[in-house]
């Protein structure tokens, strides 16, 4: 049976992945936290999906050197310090659409160190789920001041579906995004759910590039909102 280490497996991202690969019976599976990275890195895994990528872009625009460390240096870390077949990087679109800011660099930074051999990269879109606790859905809900233009397109996707999809294409290789099929705008989201939110700044579009058929629409987001 193939081994799998969940990196960041009690994070928001790495949560909905530990959870979907415990209920499989194809993978024997374990969830590495701070608490026993040290003792973890010393086993051979066939798979390590990393999932402890941060996820705070205007953090990382306000802290870039802590950024870079948590973000390039680790991931680094884990592929030069630990032993396994294959390295699944989960990261953000971000990495291909905002190369002008730190957060999105230090994304693609890190992609390029994995980008070899049979490991996978996987971008994903905005994501929705329970237990959100920050990103710029959050902010809609919560009626807080949003710092992108409200025509801005993002191709939101359930972090379940997301963590399922790639636990079910696990033999594929390079750098796939994921994401809703199409996208939505920020202003359609909050005009939805009747969320009185102030918009400033410029256009952030996030579409990914993905023509698999079977991806959700980004408008799911919307009925996941009104549950």
């Amino acid at each position: 049976m193939p081994s799998i280490a969940v990196i960041g497996s009690n994070g928001y991202v790495g949560i909905a992945f530990y959870q979907e690969l415990l209920s499989s019976s194809k993978y024997s599976v374990v969830g590495v936290t701070r608490e026993n990275y040290s003792a973890m890195k010393e086993r051979d895994f066939d798979i390590i999906i990393n999932c402890a990528m941060p996820s705070a872009r205007f953090w990382a625009k306000n802290h870039p050197g802590e950024d870079f460390v948590e973000t390039v240096k680790k991931t680094a870390d884990l592929l030069y310090g630990w032993k396994f077949k294959k390295f699944v990087q989960i990261s953000s679109v971000s990495a291909r659409c905002q190369l002008d800011t730190i957060y999105g660099r230090h994304k693609a930074a890190a992609e390029s160190l994995c980008n070899f051999s049979n490991n996978l990269i996987v971008r994903l879109g905005a994501l929705y789920g329970e237990n959100m606790k920050k990103g710029v859905l959050v902010d809609i809900l919560e009626g807080k001041k949003v710092f992108v233009d409200k025509m801005s397109r993002y191709s939101f996707i359930s972090v379940s579906f997301c963590a399922s999809w790639v636990i079910s294409n696990l033999d594929r290789q390079g750098v796939v995004e994921l994401g809703g099929k199409n996208a939505i705008t920020l202003e359609c989201v909050a005009k939805h759910i009747e969320a009185d939110v102030e918009f400033e700044g410029e256009i952030n579009h996030q579409d990914i590039e993905n023509t698999d058929e079977n991806l959700p629409e980004a408008a799911c987001v919307i009925d996941f909102i009104n549950k």
